[in-house]
């Protein structure tokens, strides 16, 4: 791919022997892409996901070559900005539901048609947000972060961005999973199909998650990130502090618990979500 060739020799080469202007065409044809959701951060590639190294260096490459600008509504809003990345322009025929009041999607994300925001929420450049997704009030959907379809990410539901380094997972939320409403999802996890992560989960790529059910723990390796496996229940959980003074003192640590694989009920729960596409 010559597009590819060439943000790749750019993301490497002396910022101060680059033609800018050159640099700058071949950026704005980048981000025409990436808007489109033809190329991506991360794709899925037989049963696992791969990260596209290339595209997160392109989306730097924007930093890079982008000057701080003015980007004020008025004297009384004012806000500065790379120049690279303005607003996403959206129009009305591109079917997605931006309701008013202070939320910001930022060029270079793909939003899908039917894809729902409630203010205020914020998605940011690299992201991918597949089609009839819902992304509510205070909710955050982190640089390169690849949402599925017919995701909830919840009220104040934080999606977090990875862009360096450029071969670190993104964090991945596959189709039709719930994510309740103060969680946190970051580096690099991955929610398979299905899930229901419950109200106040947190959840890092270094977190023990412990199943109940098949009385196993997962864990990231140096090989591959944590999996939430598909159709998972997850709870905050806590376990005991295994050590003298933890023990005598009786404190716990916080952990994410699978207490159950997602049933007709646990379906029929989150089946009123669908009223308000």
């Amino acid at each position: 791919m010559a597009l590819q060739a060439d943000i790749e020799a750019l993301y490497d080469a002396d910022p101060a022997t680059i033609d800018r202007a050159e640099a700058l065409k071949k950026f704005s044809e980048f981000k025409f892409f990436l808007n489109r959701g033809e190329i991506r951060a991360a794709e899925k590639s037989g049963e696992g996901w791969t990260v596209n190294h290339w595209v997160k260096k392109g989306i730097l490459l924007g930093f890079r070559l982008g000057a701080l600008q003015d980007v004020s509504i008025d004297s009384r809003f004012r806000f500065f900005d790379r120049s690279t990345y303005p607003l996403k322009n959206l129009t009305a025929g591109d079917g997605v539901r931006l309701v008013p009041g202070g939320s910001s999607i930022r060029d270079g994300a793909f939003v899908a048609r039917g894809v729902v925001c409630m203010p205020p929420m914020y998605i940011n450049t690299g992201a991918y947000v597949d089609a009839g997704t819902m992304v509510d009030s205070h909710a955050l959907v982190g640089s390169c972060a690849q949402i599925g379809k017919r995701v909830h990410i919840s009220a104040a539901a934080q999606i977090g961005g990875v862009l360096e380094p450029v071969g670190a997972m993104p964090v991945i939320i596959e189709d039709d999973v719930l994510i309740g409403g103060n969680c946190g999802i970051y580096e690099g996890t991955i929610v398979s199909r299905g899930a229901v992560i419950a109200a106040g989960v947190i959840i890092t790529g270094g977190t023990a998650v412990y199943d109940a059910v098949n009385r196993t723990v997962y864990r990231k390796t140096k090989t591959s990130p944590l999996v939430i496996p598909e159709n998972a229940v997850i709870v905050p959980g806590s376990r005991p502090l295994d050590t003298d003074w933890g023990r005598q003192t009786g404190l716990s640590l916080a952990t994410p618990v699978l207490v159950k694989y997602r049933d007709g009920k646990t379906d029929a729960a989150t089946a009123l979500e669908d009223l308000l596409r």
